[in-house]
C-alpha cells in the first residue's frame, strides 16, 4: 500500500477540522485547545498543533490527513506541516471580514513547491452573495490558476471532492 500526504490549511474557523472528521476512516487525532482569540473567531475550541485522520483510496493508496492551526501566530508550524505533501486543500471562511486577504495569505504560505493547491470556500450560507466570482476574479488578478469549489466541510462528499481534485491536478501535471 502506498502512503501520501495532504495537508489542510486555511484560517480559524474555515472547516479543517470538520473536514478531516467527516472524510477520515479513523478517530481523528486532535490538538484543540480552549480558544483565546475570540477577536479572530467565537468558536470555543481550536487547533493548535495537528489534526490527522485517513483515508484509503482504491484498497491500495492510503492518504493521511493533516490540519494545520489557523491563527498566524503558528504559521511557523505551516511550512513543517506541509513538507512532503502531495497537496494542500486551503480553506477560506466566505464569512470572514476579509477572504480575499485571507486565501493571498494562505496561497503565499502554502502555495508553491510542485504540489497541487486545491481551494474550498466554506461558509457560503452566510450573508448574500454566496458567488465564487470574486476568488475567480481576485485569481486572475493576480495570476493564480487553482481550483476552486464552495463546499461545506460537514459533507463527506465535498470533501471527496477537493481530495480527489488534488489527485486529480497531480495526474494531470505527469502527463503534461
Amino acid at each position: 500500500m502506498q502512503r501520501y500526504k495532504i495537508v489542510f490549511g486555511g484560517g480559524m474557523g474555515a472547516g479543517k477540522s470538520q473536514a478531516i472528521q467527516s472524510i477520515s476512516e479513523i478517530t481523528v487525532f486532535a490538538t484543540e485547545a480552549l480558544n483565546t482569540d475570540e477577536v479572530a473567531h467565537s468558536k470555543m475550541l481550536t487547533t493548535v498543533g495537528i489534526d490527522y485522520g485517513e483515508i484509503t483510496i482504491d484498497d491500495q493508496i492510503k492518504i493521511g490527513l493533516y490540519g494545520t492551526p489557523g491563527q498566524r501566530r503558528f504559521s511557523f508550524m505551516w511550512p513543517s506541516i506541509a513538507h512532503g505533501a502531495l497537496g494542500v486543500i486551503v480553506l477560506i471562511d466566505h464569512s470572514a471580514q476579509d477572504p480575499l486577504a485571507d486565501l493571498e495569505m494562505y496561497l503565499n504560505a502554502f502555495g508553491g513547491d510542485d504540489r497541487a493547491v486545491i481551494i474550498g470556500v466554506t461558509h457560503v450560507d452566510v450573508g448574500n452573495n454566496c458567488s465564487l466570482k470574486p476568488y475567480r476574479e481576485w485569481q486572475t488578478k493576480n495570476n493564480r490558476e487553482y481550483p476552486i469549489f464552495a463546499v461545506d466541510a460537514r459533507k463527506r462528499s465535498d470533501v471527496l471532492l477537493l481530495i480527489e481534485t488534488v489527485i486529480a491536478s497531480l495526474e494531470v501535471q505527469l502527463f503534461v
